[in-house]
């Protein structure tokens, strides 16, 4: 059995984690922590969770509790994080997992050292389109990758915006959203890790105080491009990936999201071919993964080093917007 604690009541576990974590068996949520009583307790009766309080140390007390999932505001991941690991606990924590990669790196060698399991929730990866299109490249079918570009440029729902678009305190921005996410993407599509950047940033409607908007591109090992477009303020941009190679090219269009949906065209000189790709949940994938690496078996979908690196090429981006200079991306001892 796997029983959560949820650190935060926050929509994201309303609208995808409480749902995954139930649909494993015997998974439970046992528990829910808000900075609001109140606010806590609404949220436990709407879910039918037994617990609520404000009290993070009661919580980890709880000797039932077997894993936490960390989806509060971005500058609390670490203190959180580093708690619950004393606790012995196993994390499932969001994305980007700290404000500064010390912190973050510090948060992945605790957990190594405390011997419990650490993941980072990049859900993208876990999603059958991005398995299929990491298989296509993988099986040669566009031969050497060339380029790579992410369109990731969406419009923030109302209800998200709040901290995103004006807290740069909290972690605020569309580089720690959203940017974080297309380089997991890129990282896991290429097995490999950005060398260097160079991207702009801007505030273009929604952002006070914060980027709201970016665009970057990256040099990767292999010799491959990657350009990367986030936005909170783009309704009908659509999103997708492409990969352009010496024999072929994908596109992956309305993959970039929370659900099962979009398609996938690979186009080579024999033609145009229509990719099935598999329909599952991408937060229940993620939760069995990281079950099973609690029993002992695998490795999460994205682990606290994946979450790293992901957060180490989001901060180089900001950074290389911001002096207007390129950027080596400092991975520091990530694994």
């Amino acid at each position: 059995m796997m029983r959560w604690a949820l650190i935060g009541a926050s929509t994201i576990a309303a609208q995808y984690m409480i749902r995954a974590m139930r649909a494993q068996p015997d998974g439970e949520v046992v528990r829910v922590v808000s900075g609001s009583a109140e606010r806590g307790a609404a949220y436990a009766e709407t879910h039918g969770i037994a617990t609520s309080g404000t009290d993070l140390d009661t919580a980890l007390a709880d000797a039932s509790v077997d894993a936490v999932y960390i989806s509060t505001t971005n500058e609390k991941h670490f203190a959180q994080a580093m708690a619950a690991i004393d606790a012995g606990k196993h994390v499932l924590c969001e994305k980007p997992l700290a404000m500064t990669l010390a912190d973050a790196a510090a948060m992945v060698r605790a957990a190594e050292t405390a011997g419990v399991v650490f993941a980072t929730n990049h859900h993208l990866r876990c999603s059958g389109s991005h398995r299929a299109v990491r298989d296509l490249i993988a099986q040669g079918r566009v031969g050497r990758v060339l380029s790579l570009r992410v369109h990731h440029a969406v419009y923030l729902p109302e209800n998200l915006q709040g901290w995103r678009i004006k807290a740069a305190e909290a972690g605020g921005g569309v580089t720690p959203d959203i940017t974080v996410h297309d380089a997991d993407v890129t990282r896991f599509l290429l097995g490999e890790d950005p060398e260097t950047v160079v991207g702009q940033i801007g505030e273009t409607g929604l952002g006070q105080g914060v980027e709201d908007s970016a665009m970057s591109v990256w040099s990767m090992p292999s010799g491959a491009m990657v350009m990367s477009h986030e936005s909170f303020t783009h309704p009908f941009a659509g999103s997708g990936v492409e990969v352009h190679g010496t024999e072929g090219s994908i596109f992956a269009r309305g993959v970039m999201t929370q659900n099962p949906v979009g398609e996938i065209e690979l186009v080579t000189a024999e033609g145009r071919e229509a990719v099935p790709f598999d329909d599952h949940d991408l937060y229940v994938e993620g939760v069995r993964l990281f079950a099973e690496a609690v029993a002992g078996r695998g490795q999460p979908a994205a682990t606290g080093w994946d979450g790293v690196k992901s957060l180490a090429v989001a901060l180089a981006v900001r950074e290389a917007a911001l002096s207007g200079v390129r950027q080596t991306v400092d991975y520091g001892d990530a694994k």
